[in-house]
């Protein structure tokens, strides 16, 4: 009887061997990414803890968290005003950033195309907090679900962690990050996420960032200013992030529809700081691949600094 190259995870389904499934994911998002914008939707809810705006009642970036002087609800002054309430005489407005990209025409110079480039501009506006607003009463502090948690994801992550004395927390926050400088990872909790696939494409976001620091596969860039929010360093390390957690939840044989889209959304959004070339994607599922081989103590440190 012939050999397949296959493996069979603990669900019973048929997996393609380990090298194939990187390629595959790569070839999966390349192609969802051709057909057409994905809307990105954010995989966890917001808590009362954070900063949210008031009206989508979506937590802010983190960048903007950092930036607020308070946490609760923010709104500018149009949607307070529409949802009945009036600003407080003297109130001074605190102010929120975004990315938006602007699309420009331009002519080729060397075959006279009009080709279109994605320019990303950074933007702003004012915003005040609850308290500095008369005529709305505050929300109420959203329930949390109960979700069950994933034995063989949480075995990974686990064994991952403890293998690189990195600490893992959970907190019932709006935000999922990881410190370089002080390695470790931060995540919502399990139970504000409506999928629990959604919460380990999260989870599994950031520690692949981990794997970048310099005690591992040395990823970033020496000068610090280089991965500043919105470069093309910071842009590259987010696309082998996203790559390697689309990598991990194929491997786990927990990938869904929707986790396989918010990936490939995801990776667009930061295509466009790149001027959608699709081409980053072939370089960042390389490092990913070694990242998450890494994870999985299959690979060495120093491996994933390759040249482009």
């Amino acid at each position: 009887m012939k050999k397949t190259n296959a493996t069979t995870n603990s669900k019973g389904n048929a997996k393609e061997s380990k090298t194939s499934v990187y390629q595959m994911v790569t070839d999966k998002i390349i192609k969802q990414l051709e057909e057409g914008v994905i809307p990105w939707e954010k995989p966890w809810t917001g808590v009362a803890e954070g900063a949210y705006n008031r009206k989508t009642k979506k937590p802010y970036s983190l960048i903007n968290q950092c930036m607020l002087s308070n946490t609760g609800e923010y709104a500018s002054f149009k949607q307070w005003t529409e949802m009945g309430g009036k600003i407080k005489k003297g109130a001074k407005s605190e102010f929120v950033v975004f990315w938006k990209i602007l699309p420009v025409k331009e002519s080729d110079p060397d075959t006279g195309d009009v080709v279109t480039k994605h320019i990303p501009l950074l933007r702003y506006y004012n915003v005040f907090h609850i308290s500095q607003v008369e005529g709305v009463e505050p929300l109420e502090k959203e329930e949390l679900n109960h979700t069950d948690p994933i034995a063989e994801a949480e075995e990974l992550i686990t064994a991952y962690t403890t293998r690189e004395n990195m600490r893992f927390q959970r907190v019932k926050d709006n935000r999922a990050f990881y410190s370089p400088m002080m390695d470790y990872v931060s995540v919502p909790l399990l139970e504000q996420f409506p999928k629990v696939e959604e919460a380990y494409s999260t989870y599994f976001h950031e520690l692949t960032h981990s794997t970048g620091h310099k005690s591992r596969l040395d990823r970033f860039p020496a000068n610090p200013m280089d991965a500043m929010f919105g470069s093309e360093s910071y842009s590259k390390e987010e696309l082998v992030a996203e790559m390697g957690a689309a990598m991990i939840l194929n491997r786990l044989g927990i990938e869904t529809v929707k986790s396989s889209r918010n990936n490939a959304a995801y990776i667009q959004s930061w295509l466009k700081v790149l001027k959608g070339d699709v081409r980053f994607v072939t370089s960042a599922a390389s490092k990913a691949e070694k990242a998450v081989k890494f994870i999985y103590g299959e690979s060495q440190k120093g491996e994933g600094n390759d040249e482009e």
